[in-house]
């Protein structure tokens, strides 16, 4: 599966594309009413990110500004978003209302997932103390060394591979105000090289005393991860867990059930699963009683065998 859609939505708001620069500017929706995606053309643009942000910031008034989208910039797949990053930091004493930030807002027509190119995040994080949401998507050189941040409620990381060293930076965290958090772990072939030992921060949830949903997707160690989450302390202060996405096979199934209760839950994601089923019919007998809803998905995760060798996939790769 590649990521095919822009964002609809963040903060609440309707995504909305700032229009480019030879296109029609009269109409705009009042500064406040949307999410603005702001992006350029990721082939020979003709104008930089830091160039449409500037045409944007004298379009619209950035002290009304609650949410961001950054789409593509020039050239993701060699580029990473410094200078988006810096246009976005230069204009902070302007944005002071901006509580929703998406940094690579990308379809697989701009850039596959596994192409974009990132860099160190975290400034946005420092530069914007009041921040409640924030999201990127790209793994290749994506860097989060460690941050407190009191006001932040919603981090979500969607890459086809989570390198090992920004897992134990968000893991390392104080985010005390956390309630969401969506890790797509993705694969070696990316540059997805965590382990389950880099998650038990995340797992024994002292540094996030608030968090209710917790989301390990996309990961070609699921089973482990789920073997993980089975015994993690963080699970009985959850409302919501999601393990999708990954190559969850009976084994990592069988130690999730074998685990810490999971009947507290009100929902529970394994879609995009390698779940025989005689599993699945025990997720169902076992959790749909107690009022949790379950998303088992369709059987129709890929897999591929040469000889006695299966071959299994994650839902986003490249």
């Amino acid at each position: 599966m590649t990521i095919g859609n822009h964002l609809q939505e963040l903060y609440g708001l309707p995504a909305f594309d700032f229009p480019a620069a030879d296109a029609e500017r009269a109409g705009l929706p009042a500064a406040d009413a949307v999410a603005w995606r702001i992006s350029v053309e990721s082939y020979d643009s003709e104008e930089t990110w830091p160039e449409a942000f500037a045409r944007f910031a004298a379009a619209v008034d950035l002290t009304r500004v609650k949410a961001l989208v950054v789409g593509s910039w020039s050239d993701p797949y060699e580029n990473g978003p410094e200078p988006v990053i810096a246009a976005l930091l230069a204009a902070r004493d302007r944005l002071t209302r901006l509580r929703a930030l998406f940094l690579g807002d990308i379809v697989f027509e701009e850039c596959e997932i596994s192409w974009i190119t990132q860099g160190d995040v975290t400034p946005l994080l420092a530069g914007f103390p009041e921040l409640t949401e924030f999201a990127v998507r790209g793994g290749t050189s994506l860097a989060f060394p460690a941050v407190r941040h009191e006001r932040l409620r919603s981090l979500t990381v969607e890459t086809g591979g989570l390198p090992a060293e920004a897992v134990r930076g968000i893991a390392a965290s104080d985010l005390p105000a956390l309630t969401r958090l969506v890790l797509w772990l993705g694969t070696s072939d990316y540059g997805g090289d965590s382990t389950v030992a880099d998650l038990e921060p995340l797992l024994t949830g002292a540094r996030l005393p608030a968090l209710k949903h917790l989301a390990l997707c996309n990961s070609e160690i699921q089973d482990d991860v789920a073997a993980a989450v089975a015994a993690a302390p963080v699970v009985a202060r959850l409302d919501t867990l999601d393990l999708s996405m990954g190559v969850l096979t009976d084994d990592g199934a069988t130690a999730l059930l074998a685990g810490r209760p999971l009947t507290h839950l009100s929902r529970l994601d394994l879609r995009h699963n390698y779940l025989s089923d005689g599993l699945r019919e025990r997720f169902l007998d076992s959790l749909v009683p107690a009022g949790v809803e379950l998303d088992l998905g369709a059987d129709d995760a890929d897999e591929d065998q040469d000889g006695d060798t299966v071959w299994r996939y994650v839902a986003v790769g490249e």
